[in-house]
């Protein structure tokens, strides 16, 4: 046998390891890939003048330097991926929907103030009589998103001179290395990418916003794709009075600010508005506007009653089918369980879109079955019945499997001990199994309950809130608080996305007391153990 060593030196970490090469490579390349990442995020920012973007890159770009360019700081190399996606896409979101809230964000107010007086300055321009007019071809420093960079105009006067016109101004452009067709129009310009028919069409909002300066009382704007003309603005802007005047009819009328639009003294308002902080006026229209009031109202009961009764249901029926294939008696069972959670491993959508044109009054295969003729997403209680029994089918397979997994946890013992102190099979159940099954579902429950409660899908591609009364659009029988939410912000003559905003910070707060309720209930349950 070899001698044993009569000491032993302590084994030094850290210091006294040695790194492969490859890994160190490995991870000084992802670092460099971080920031050539990081790089080109922030010229798109600084593009876009959004420098709030640019202090968050730069302030994430550091602390990844922090923490993986040392060998410091174990613990926070695992969590600052984690950290990172949370605040993006977690904490982020909440800030900048509570943020909209309290503004009138929405149809007509996405911009700045200034930005709205740009577009309504540029949309009076007209054309001044005897002008020339100019061959246009429309297209975007080289490089640059044909989609969202800033647009550039390439102009071909009559005289064959060519011109670059941006928002800057009007400039000449070299003819070294320009192109043009026989009637004048630019094909090719170093420094630029000329866009085609349809890559300027999808643009045509931005185009008609658009205008190249000339001076301080004429612009340059576009006729369709191929030509432009150069203009004066009919609305003329003083920065002194907050007014816009139109001079081109007699009197000239003066708009001036109201409810974030200029506003005639006829109440007749410009096309676009800005985006403003309206405070807490989304909340009180919530809950003031008699409209919306007693729909809101209506909408919550029907909410609650559908997660509550979607649960409800979904658990005891599961929790049935578990107790029969639980039975040791019983064969194939696996076959049985295999079968049952079909639905749900079809995807959620489809199945919604299958029961929708099985619920069809005239062609659809439950009326058909059953020899009906129920108007199943026509009339407002039976769509109710509708989305009950699709979303049963959808969610019983998920309660089928959590309680298959808790009976099979409780000790068998238990149930042999009740047995033998002559306790039948419905006070074994009520007694022993129910207890220790509602300790380990009774927080999913609740799960459960906050996830049906936003449940827009299943209502969005089964009924889409409907059926609607009386022609009114903006409540439907079916509706939850979140498709109500969603047709405020994205449906509709005119989207609030504000308003809407505001009905997901009641939601928040409905399901968070609900939930908060229900844990501290189930909390009891811990005692069974």
């Amino acid at each position: 046998m070899a001698a044993v060593p009569q000491t032993l030196e302590p084994v030094k970490l850290g210091s006294g390891y040695n790194t492969p090469w490859w890994a160190s490579a490995l991870k000084w390349g992802l670092i460099a890939a971080a920031l050539a990442l990081a790089a080109y995020v922030v010229q798109r920012l600084v593009a876009n003048g959004s420098w709030l973007g640019v202090v968050i890159t730069a302030f994430i770009l550091l602390c990844i330097l922090a923490v993986y360019a040392t060998r410091r700081a174990i613990p926070m190399k695992y969590l600052l991926p984690g950290l990172i996606l949370l605040v993006s896409l977690q904490i982020w979101p909440i800030v900048y929907t509570v943020a909209t809230a309290f503004t009138n964000y929405g149809q007509g107010h996405t911009l700045s103030k200034q930005e709205a007086i740009d577009i309504n300055v540029a949309n009076s321009v007209k054309e001044v009589e005897g002008s020339e007019r100019f061959k246009l071809s429309i297209a975007v420093p080289e490089g640059g998103d044909v989609a969202t960079a800033d647009l550039a105009f390439l102009l071909t006067k009559p005289d064959g001179s060519t011109y670059v016109g941006t928002k800057k101004g009007l400039e000449p452009l070299p003819a070294d290395g320009v192109e043009k067709t026989d009637t004048g129009k630019i094909t090719k310009a170093p420094g630029y990418t000329i866009l085609n028919a349809r890559e300027a069409n999808k643009r045509s909002a931005d185009l008609k916003a658009f205008a190249v300066p000339v001076s301080d009382t004429a612009g340059i704007k576009s006729v369709g794709i191929s030509a432009a003309f150069q203009g004066a603005p009919t609305l003329k802007y003083d920065a002194a009075a907050d007014t816009m005047t139109d001079t081109s009819v007699t009197p000239n009328v003066v708009y001036s600010p109201k409810n974030a639009y200029f506003t005639a003294p006829d109440g007749k308002t410009l096309a676009t508005g800005w985006k403003e902080n309206v405070g807490t006026k989304n909340f009180k229209t919530l809950l003031t506007n008699e409209t919306i009031r007693a729909g809101f109202l209506k909408i919550f009961l029907w909410n609650v009653a559908f997660a509550a009764i979607s649960v409800l249901s979904t658990f005891l029926l599961g929790m049935l089918l578990a107790l029969l294939f639980n039975d040791p008696k019983l064969k194939g069972k696996g076959f049985y369980r295999s079968l049952l959670i079909l639905p749900y491993a079809i995807p959620g959508f489809v199945t919604a879109l299958v029961w929708a044109s099985m619920f069809n009054q005239e062609f659809g295969l439950v009326n058909t079955l059953t020899h009906l003729n129920v108007d199943w997403l026509g009339n407002a209680w039976a769509a109710k019945a509708a989305i009950l029994i699709t979303n049963l089918w959808l969610g019983f397979p998920y309660m089928f499997l959590v309680c298959t997994g808790a009976l099979q946890s409780i000790p068998s013992d238990v149930k042999e001990a009740a047995k033998i102190d002559g306790a039948g099979p419905f006070r074994t159940l009520r007694s022993i199994t129910m207890p220790l099954l509602l300790v380990a579902v009774g927080p999913l429950l609740i799960a459960s309950f906050a996830f049906n409660f936003n449940n827009f899908s299943l209502i969005y591609l089964l009924t889409q809130g409907g059926p609607f009364q009386s022609g009114d659009t903006s409540i439907g029988s079916t509706d939850l608080l979140i498709t109500y939410a969603f047709r405020l912000a994205f449906s509709g003559a005119s989207p609030n996305i504000g308003l809407a905003s505001a009905v997901c910070i009641f939601i928040f707060f409905i399901v968070a007391l609900m939930s908060y309720s229900g844990f501290r209930r189930t909390a009891q349950l811990e005692e069974v153990n």
